[in-house]
């Protein structure tokens, strides 16, 4: 057999100490050992982002201008896309990948145009705007959100069918067969130096809550299953399949808790159960929940080993970076250390490839908000919406009233009393004096919901104010009132505040939450318990969303499959002129034992 030259030296080493020890020198100990060798190692980088909701451009369409906000971030794909090109120049582009968490097709006017407007399922029509960006930067992965599913499945398929890339969704089922409807993950293979690929699995998981949430469009279709039983089941699968690294996408938030309370038995935001109970898992990307968590570490209750979690900040404002270092070890990669961090998409330019691939349909977009569809007599605004009874909230509720009206008109209910209900999605909505966009009634309803009718008794009726009147903190009699504190009491956003509209009634934010609707009328008279009344009410709150009492079990009288969103925009048309006299009064008011705060 030839000798090689490893063969050879090693050959000549031994042969040279014989030598030594022969001639009577002293050989050094070392000599005697065999040096270890330098262990393999390898590093690489998962990118990560979420909760885009239409944003290519930082640019926002409510109201035609560029985004700001208070601590002045920026969003959209195109700044994403600029960080995404400096960390693969730095890290090597063959060492990361590039995942997100959902919540990818709905949310801005962008991604709108392209699902109503012009849809991507017409024949021959347009690629999505987000499919486009995403292909272009290279994107791996994507897991599911619930907004996907706000079009109906035939835009969502679509979308899938327009993307380079898999979307995920291990725990989105089909309803018949009980398997997975969309891939449950992708394996991604990194070459290293060292002639060993690692693999890496990405699990997709997306939210349970898209069964009451998206109701209309998946019942009979599709079920959502617990993050955790379904992380459960895949994580073992892929670690058999020799994934060396598991890197979970989760459209669902870290807190362990759920908008929608005992209404399904699965958490909403579970992403930290499944670090804790499910072993083999290295890190999370956690989406759904809005927040930014750069790095939050979960011990995994069976191994004891940590679970890095992160999640970056919505609307592409931030980029979560993890990072692996691995080493080789009895024949298979190990992760030796792993951590993350955000990068802010504020701190770079738009990346010029990303906005120049878009500019036409960014175009149609910005002509289609700017039509004029009406004209109002006043400037109204949601600035002090959260603690006042504003005309521009009426507006909603106005349109929303007389719709269910005008669609219960000569048949059964058509006598009851019509009452609705609107929240405060947005704080810097309105509408101006003069002639009003096509973007102004929209900035009213940023969620693609939808109407309904449900049957109501007055003691529901005030059981639901009280529920929603939770969203007030605690202020006694005299202590100051400050507005900037007043709201979001144990963290209750805007969107699960509700006003109703129709009756009068004054919320006593001196006493406890449970005790502070008083004086509840209808047409001047205390309300009576027994009395039937109809809800207009969006299919988020009537489906369970926000987990108010009585309204998901109530009986349905009527449901429309328009947007609310649109239905401003066409009772605008209608009207041609909005005055705020012929609707807006004062129908509540926050007290402190009986005396107005404001």
């Amino acid at each position: 057999m030839p000798l090689n030259r490893r063969a050879f030296l090693e050959s000549s080493a031994a042969v040279g100490a014989g030598v030594a020890l022969t001639a009577g020198v002293a050989a050094p100990a070392e000599a005697h050992e065999a040096r270890p060798r330098p262990a393999k190692r390898y590093s690489f980088t998962v990118m990560g982002t979420t909760d885009l909701h239409g944003n290519v451009f930082n640019w926002d369409y409510f109201t035609d201008k560029e985004f700001d906000d208070k601590a002045h971030n920026d969003v959209g794909l195109a700044k994403i896309s600029t960080l995404v090109n400096q960390v693969r120049a730095e890290k090597g582009e063959g060492n990361t990948l590039l995942i997100d968490a959902g919540d990818t097709i709905q949310g801005t006017q962008l991604s709108y145009y392209y699902a109503k407007v012009d849809p991507i399922t017409q024949t021959g029509g347009p690629v999505h705007p987000m499919a486009q960006a995403m292909n272009a930067i290279g994107y791996d992965a994507a897991a599911l959100g619930n907004h996907e599913f706000n079009y109906g499945i035939p835009v969502l398929r679509k979308f899938e069918e327009q993307c380079d890339f898999p979307l995920l969704g291990a725990n989105a089922l089909d309803a018949k067969t009980l398997r997975p409807a969309f891939a449950p993950y992708s394996m991604h293979c990194l070459r290293t130096p060292h002639g060993k690929d690692v693999k890496v699995a990405v699990l997709g998981l997306t939210n349970p809550g898209i069964a009451i949430w998206d109701k209309a469009n998946v019942t009979g279709k599709m079920v959502f299953p617990g993050l955790e039983e379904q992380a459960a089941k895949w994580v073992p699968k892929l670690r058999s399949m020799g994934a060396d690294v598991v890197v979970v996408s989760a459209h669902s938030g870290s807190s362990g808790t759920s908008s929608y309370g005992d209404q399904l038995p699965y958490i909403e935001n579970a992403a930290g159960l499944v670090a804790e109970q499910v072993p083999g898992i290295d890190a999370i990307l956690v989406g759904h929940a809005h927040t930014e968590i750069p790095e939050y570490r979960v011990k995994n209750k069976e191994t004891g080993k940590d679970v890095v979690l992160s999640e970056p900040l919505k609307w592409g404002q931030r980029l979560t970076l993890f990072s692996f270092d691995l080493v080789w070890e009895k024949g298979r990669w190990v992760v030796e250390k792993a951590g993350a961090q955000v990068l802010n998409s504020n701190t770079v330019a738009e990346d010029p490839e990303i906005t120049g691939l878009l500019v036409d349909e960014h175009k149609k977009v910005v002509e289609y908000v700017n039509q004029v569809i009406g004209t109002s007599t006043a400037a109204m605004t949601t600035a002090d919406a959260p603690w006042k009874d504003e005309p521009i909230i009426d507006l909603i509720n106005v349109v929303q009233a007389e719709t269910v009206k005008a669609a219960l008109a000569g048949g059964q209910y058509a006598g009851l009393p019509v009452l609705s209900q609107a929240s405060c999605f947005s704080r810097t909505a309105r509408i101006p004096a003069g002639q009003v966009s096509i973007k102004d009634a929209a900035g009213l309803y940023v969620f693609e919901n939808t109407l309904e009718a449900r049957l109501m008794t007055g003691a529901q009726i005030k059981d639901y104010l009280e529920y929603s009147a939770r969203y007030y903190v605690q202020t006694p009699s005299g202590a100051p009132v400050d507005t900037a504190k007043l709201t979001n009491a144990d963290n209750t956003p805007d969107y699960n505040y509700d006003a109703v509209y129709g009756v009068t009634y004054e919320i006593d934010i001196a006493k406890p939450a449970g005790q502070r609707i008083a004086n509840l009328s209808f047409q001047g008279k205390p309300i009576d318990p027994a009395a039937q009344f109809v809800l207009a009410v969006n299919n988020y709150r009537a489906s369970g969303g926000g987990a108010f009492p009585h309204v998901a079990k109530a009986q349905q009288l009527w449901a429309n499959s328009d947007e609310i969103r649109n239905t401003i925009i066409q009772w605008v048309k209608a009207k041609g002129t909005i005055d705020p006299g012929t609707f807006a009064s004062v129908d509540w008011k926050l007290t402190r034992d009986g005396v107005p705060v404001f």
